[in-house]
């Protein structure tokens, strides 16, 4: 008799396939970043399991069935690729539909916390994750925003990097991605949220240029 294989959790969530990209700056504005950092995505590209489905459907089943399983398997390339959670400083994330889906059908898998918790966790994050969704055809960019994952309000690791699949997503897929970075901007420079001044309309009047 013959087994049968079974297929691995990645397939059985519909993952077509997984891109991992990533990026170091050596040299910005002619001069080394005194800090040193790596920038990663890691982007699924899954069937929408919302496909043909109307307006009115539930999308909550389906998120909690399908969304952790693309929250490890990202994570785990990040944590890989960039060292070790422990290198993490900054996380994000973002969904591309494809066009014949609705732009619900992104936000139903990373907007949850089936996704956006587990992200949260395994990259020992804290902060609310910054996100970008979109719907558009295959191999649209995208640019995703990171933030630090435990102190949001810190400008220093205020960043974007920008995710592309150029076969995805199909019209009945979904693109969905996790951003980390090592590190904050390559010159950060500009404060912090926490210490600015206190700025209104009221206080520039009469402040020269």
């Amino acid at each position: 008799m013959t087994s049968i294989e079974q297929p691995t959790p990645d397939v059985a969530a519909g993952i077509r396939k997984i891109v991992y990209y990533q990026e170091e700056i050596l040299v910005e504005n002619g001069t080394m970043p005194p800090v040193p950092a790596l920038r990663a995505t890691a982007a699924a590209v899954i069937t929408n399991p919302w496909n043909g489905t109307g307006p009115d459907t539930d999308l909550g089943p389906e998120a909690q069935r399908v969304a952790p399983h693309i929250a490890k398997a990202l994570t785990d390339r990040l944590i890989d690729g960039l060292g070790g959670v422990e290198e993490i400083e900054a996380f994000g994330k973002a969904a591309i539909v494809g066009i014949g889906g609705e732009i619900e059908h992104a936000g139903a898998l990373i907007h949850t916390p089936f996704f956006g918790n587990l992200v949260r966790e395994y990259l020992d994050g804290s902060s609310i994750i910054c996100f970008a969704d979109d719907r558009a055809e295959a191999g649209q960019p995208l640019v995703v925003p990171m933030w630090h994952k435990t102190h949001a309000a810190t400008r220093s690791h205020y960043q974007t990097i920008t995710a592309r699949i150029p076969d995805g997503p199909r019209a009945d897929e979904i693109v969905v991605v996790a951003a980390a970075s090592t590190g904050p901007r390559p010159h950060a420079r500009i404060g912090d949220r926490k210490t600015d001044p206190a700025v209104t309309s009221r206080t520039l009047e009469g402040a020269t240029a």
